[in-house]
């Protein structure tokens, strides 16, 4: 059994239990893994940890959920399968993550009903919260039951492709594109258009006319207000161009959410989705960025009823006190109040890293300082050597993500997405040296210092 590492999210220790559990299995064929409580009994963990595990092991296509029956592994399956694209790494927030904790078990001392009627007032709360935080105004806004929630994106964006019957279909995105909606997409069996930027940094209006025009396009895929990886903010003049040219295509506009509490200035005062027909309106969110993974869940809003009939019908089972937890963390603008705190920490992590890398390599890289978001995107003109990289990275608070993952048409190959969790300027000084060290055209060999 693997030993514990400091500072781990509880999902990954309950990962790494479920690993070495496949790996003692003797023998090919499947495996029955335990249930969600029996392993929430065993380790001490919630429902939701324990479910993020288990979602984890099955995007490696290691776990198999077959209904009214558990969770089986193959045990063969481990070597044969698809190798993972590295995950952007969130900063830890013990705060969130105990203030969650401590509702949550407050919930549980007061539960004197079942279950059941603790998972339906469970949902129906966070969805009346989500609601409540999104309406603007007595003609924008959002009611509980168009909030749909689901255990992580993937999941979400399953359900939504098939309760608008749109697998299969044709999907443009913006290029350099989130990774975590990008790569949902690719698995979910999606035809991925790619839009190039322009000169400013945003998706090029003509390739996206002509695109539109040309394509049987069902859905496109765009920022909120905030740009990623780049972080860079979409101005309100580009977002209302961009929802005049929608209004003469049928398709879907999924608004992509998940960054725009993370803006440094805070969020700007118009969206993407003031400019756009509400009906084929699709906002995309997630608790993790905010709280941490503590809080791995999803959620979209939208009007349509055939949607909210496909979520109904799916029935995602979610931990009913961490679901409560979150509302009430919500309505009491605890995450609020928090991000206003996070927004300066990333700023002056961003900022720091910004100077680490102008000091050390110095008219080698592009980059560019973002307006919001945890990572720094930079473009060498070097080719990138991606196992050195990882090599020299390795154990430290500087975290590095391959330009390649933000596209699926072999762009930004020399490009990468750096994240810095760290505190400490002098760490990370070490680790950019490092990174240089491995840019060097032999791998491992001592690198000049640009100043």
């Amino acid at each position: 059994m693997g030993q514990a590492v400091p500072g781990e999210f509880a999902y990954r220790k309950v990962y790494r239990y479920l690993e070495a559990l496949i790996e003692q299995a003797s023998g090919g064929g499947p495996c029955k893994l335990p249930s969600l409580r029996a392993m929430s009994r065993r380790l001490r963990v919630s429902l939701a940890t324990v479910q993020s595990a288990y979602n984890l092991l099955e995007e490696e296509g290691r776990v198999q959920c077959l209904p009214r029956s558990g969770y089986y592994a193959q045990v063969a399956s481990k070597a044969a399968a698809a190798p993972m694209h590295p995950q952007s790494p969130l900063p830890v927030q013990p705060l969130l993550e105990r203030m969650l904790l401590g509702h949550e078990r407050r919930l549980a001392r007061q539960r004197a009903s079942g279950v059941a009627q603790w998972e339906t007032f469970g949902d129906t709360r966070l969805r009346n919260a989500v609601a409540e935080s999104y309406t603007r105004s007595s003609s924008l806004y959002w009611r509980a039951e168009d909030v749909q929630l689901a255990p992580d994106v993937q999941a979400l964006l399953d359900t939504v492709l098939a309760g608008l019957a749109l697998q299969g279909g044709t999907v443009l995105v913006q290029s350099p594109c989130c990774w975590q909606v990008l790569h949902a997409l690719a698995r979910a069996g999606m035809r991925v258009l790619e839009v190039p930027a322009d000169s400013r940094g945003n998706p090029n209006l003509r390739a996206l006319a002509r695109l539109l025009g040309a394509e049987p396009v069902c859905m496109l895929v765009m920022p909120s207000c905030l740009g990623m990886p780049q972080g860079r903010l979409v101005s309100p003049h580009y977002q209302q161009q961009l929802g005049q040219l929608l209004g003469q295509h049928p398709v879907w506009l999924l608004e992509n959410d998940l960054d725009s509490e993370h803006c440094y200035s805070g969020p700007p005062r118009t969206r993407l989705r003031d400019w756009v027909d509400p009906r084929s309106l699709l906002v995309l969110g997630a608790f993790e960025t905010a709280v941490g993974a503590e809080a791995p869940y999803a959620y979209v809003l939208s009007h349509d009823a055939a949607l909210a009939k496909a979520f109904a019908e799916r029935a995602f089972r979610l931990a009913p006190l961490r679901l409560q937890a979150l509302a009430l963390m919500l309505g009491k603008r605890q995450i609020e109040i928090h991000l206003v705190e996070l927004r300066t920490e990333l700023e002056r992590r961003t900022q720091y890293l910004v100077r680490a890398l102008a000091l050390q390599f110095g008219q080698q890289v592009a980059m560019q300082t973002p307006q919001g978001g945890r990572m720094l995107w930079v473009r060498f003109r070097q080719p990138l050597r991606w196992d050195c990289i990882v090599a020299a990275l390795a154990g430290s608070a500087l975290h590095a993500l391959p330009g390649r993952q933000f596209s699926l048409q072999g762009r930004y190959q020399q490009c990468m997405a750096l994240v810095w969790l760290g505190d400490q300027p002098d760490d990370l000084q070490q680790a950019v040296r490092r990174l240089a060290q491995a840019l060097e055209p032999r791998c491992g060999r001592p690198a000049s210092v640009s100043r």
